[in-house]
């Protein structure tokens, strides 16, 4: 029977690749100018009573596909549309795509049931997280309206700052209490202004009475559902049932210092369930800056039956951080926090799959890997889990357009080799995904103890370090491995490496995702300090040289570099401090201490605000055949 559902498990997981294929054909369409097939797109537009252009249908086809609304903002800021309509469309645009994928999500639950594939309980459980993720999608718009668009915006305009802002909710008690009645580190609640004017923190169901109902509801009927049938693969039937009553009791929960405590019983209950069908519930709280008030996920993440080997990429990270570890603390003072990471590695549950359904906060982004929970007193008594998503990176990579602002930035013979390697080299490419990406998500587990994050993050920046800490810490367990088992992907993690930092500067102006565009600037202190990245102000043109000086000379940096950050986190100090090594906060965006990486800095994001949608026709995927 276990065989038998496993093998149900890769016809929905193929299923669900066919599917995207499908919804990739949008990006196919632009390139090849068929817009006689885009009329989704046209639709779209209507629908926020824009006039098509050239920009717009590639940034609205990004925001239908690939979910993110940053070229959309662009190009609605080319157009001089106020903050006020800005934000507007971009709501009716979540809305748009919400519908899409509400609806994209129904045919997977019809071809489900449709070809009676997996077993009645888990059928079930496919259709109570689509019904609770309808209610979760709804939520979504007032959530933004009210933290995000709303408090948010009101506290940096009063306050000027995020130091101040930060200071003003210490000062008054506005961040909620986690264990053992500590500041929390993350909230599920909201502030809300009393009849004098004064803020206060109210839970999630009476900020959103009206909304939290719908979901609780809908919980409630998943979790009768499951009642009466049996999880006859795994054996699992109680413990779903213990998670879905467990989320009931955290949404229902009115005090604002009793959230933390009833949403680590929400990660208790979550952790105890290992079958291929994962559910999401609100884990990350990148969007709120400042109380980071948990973002509303909710998903179904499926694990491919492939993929689950033996992963070596703990072991690799464990072996780096403890020689590091002995190079920074020989007096060992912070021996419990080490061995407290250390153990947390051995305790991981790794995924590999990709997203089966998904709503709310993730209309507005799908994460390419996640490690959670965020709870670390849960994390150190159960560990965490690990989701990576390779299989829907690679085809959604694969299928976006060229870009002019590439080929214009990175030049012709990079681009050539990196897109040989994208579509020529698919276990290679999987191999740099685990070191960069897998890595990542590993390295956020070193270095931290359950005050970490609490403790460094007085000033608001400690997920702006936080985001090159993990990265860099899959890096330097790669660039410090003695076995040399993938000495030869060295040329195509450093690559990799550039594109990323370097497109992270596009999300300069974007708030929710200011933790990586920080994290992209330390980079890029690395590879312009090395020499591997140089910007001639003169021609305008970045110059790359991996050369093995260049090559040792970077490895260097971040070993270093990471060393130095390890030493700041067992220290406890504040984030700002070390961030503030590599870049500083000018007006609204930080900018980097080296000018002339600041010049190449301000150079791209100019020209991504001006031509970060036009495709790139000189070069066309016909010339890299897949395997």
């Amino acid at each position: 029977m276990k065989n038998k559902f496993l093998d149900d498990v890769q016809r929905v997981y193929d299923y669900l690749s066919n599917k995207k294929n499908e919804v990739n054909k949008l990006y196919e369409f632009l390139e090849t100018n068929q817009f006689e097939n885009l009329s989704i797109i046209d639709e779209f537009a209507s629908y926020l009573s824009l006039e098509m252009k050239e920009d717009l249908r590639v940034a609205l086809v990004g925001r239908l596909v690939s979910l993110r609304d940053d070229s959309l903002v662009q190009v609605l800021k080319k157009q001089d549309f106020s903050e006020e309509k800005i934000i507007d469309l971009v709501e009716l645009a979540y809305l748009f795509v919400s519908r899409f994928w509400n609806e994209y999500h129904k045919e997977t639950i019809e071809f489900i049931h449709k070809e009676n594939l997996l077993t009645p309980f888990y059928r079930e459980v496919f259709k109570g997280v689509y019904q609770t993720g309808l209610a979760m999608s709804i939520w979504q718009s007032s959530w933004t309206s009210l933290i995000i668009n709303g408090v948010n915006k009101e506290l940096a305009s009063k306050y000027g700052s995020d130091e101040k802002v930060m200071e003003f909710l210490e000062a008054n008690n506005l961040f909620d209490l986690g264990h053992d009645d500590m500041v929390a580190d993350r909230s599920y609640s909201v502030l809300l202004k009393d009849d004098e004017g004064k803020y206060k923190s109210e839970a999630y169901i009476k900020a959103f009475k009206k909304e939290v109902l719908a979901v609780v509801d809908a919980l409630e009927e998943f979790s009768d559902s499951l009642i009466e049938l049996d999880d006859e693969i795994f054996g699992q039937k109680w413990e779903y049932i213990k998670y879905i009553q467990s989320l009931i009791t955290a949404f229902s929960e009115k005090r604002p210092d009793r959230l933390v405590h009833y949403w680590s019983e929400v990660d208790r209950a979550w952790m105890e369930i290992t079958s291929p069908v994962q559910i999401g519930h609100p884990l990350e709280y990148y969007e709120d800056h400042y109380r980071k008030a948990v973002a509303l996920e909710w998903d179904i993440r499926l694990t491919n039956p492939a993929y689950q080997s033996e992963n070596q990429r703990a072991k690799k990270l464990k072996n780096m951080s403890n020689l590091i570890y002995q190079e920074i603390d020989k007096e060992n003072n912070h021996k419990a926090t080490f061995e407290f990471c250390q153990k947390s590695l051995d305790k991981v549950q790794l995924y590999i799959g990709r997203p089966a359904l998904f709503f709310g906060a993730e209309y507005n982004g799908l994460f390419s890997a996640q490690v959670v929970p965020n709870d670390e007193k849960i994390s150190k008594e159960m560990g965490k889990k690990i989701f990576a998503f390779s299989d829907e990176i690679l085809q959604t990579t694969r299928a976006k357009p060229f870009l002019q602002l590439s080929h214009d930035i990175f030049g012709e013979e990079f681009l050539t080799t990196e897109r040989n390697f994208l579509f020529k080299n698919t276990a290679d490419w999987h191999k740099v995904y685990d070191i960069t990406t897998i890595g990542h998500e590993f390295g956020h587990i070193l270095w931290c103890d359950e005050m970490s994050e609490s403790v460094m993050n007085k000033s608001g920046n400690f997920k702006n370090i936080e985001e090159f800490k993990a990265t860099t810490g899959g890096l330097v367990s790669f660039f410090m491995d003695t076995t040399n088992d993938e000495k030869e992907l060295e040329r195509f993690v450093i690559s990799d490496t550039i594109k990323r930092a370097v497109g992270l500067i596009g999300w300069m102006g974007v708030d929710e995702v200011q933790p990586y565009y920080c994290e992209g600037l330390i980079h890029l202190s690395g590879l312009f300090e090395s020499g591997i990245l140089s910007f001639d102000e003169e021609s305008q043109k970045l110059n790359i040289t991996k050369n093995e000086p260049q090559i040792a000379k970077l490895k260097e940096w971040y070993i270093s570099t990471y060393s130095s950050l390890a030493k700041h986190y067992l220290l406890k100090k504040d984030a700002t401090l070390w961030l503030n090594q590599f870049a500083k906060k000018e007006e609204k965006y930080f900018l980097p201490n080296n000018k002339n990486l600041k010049n190449f800095v301000e150079f791209y994001f100019k020209k991504y605000k001006e031509m970060g949608t036009k495709i790139d026709f000189s070069d066309t995927k016909e010339n890299y055949k897949s395997e």
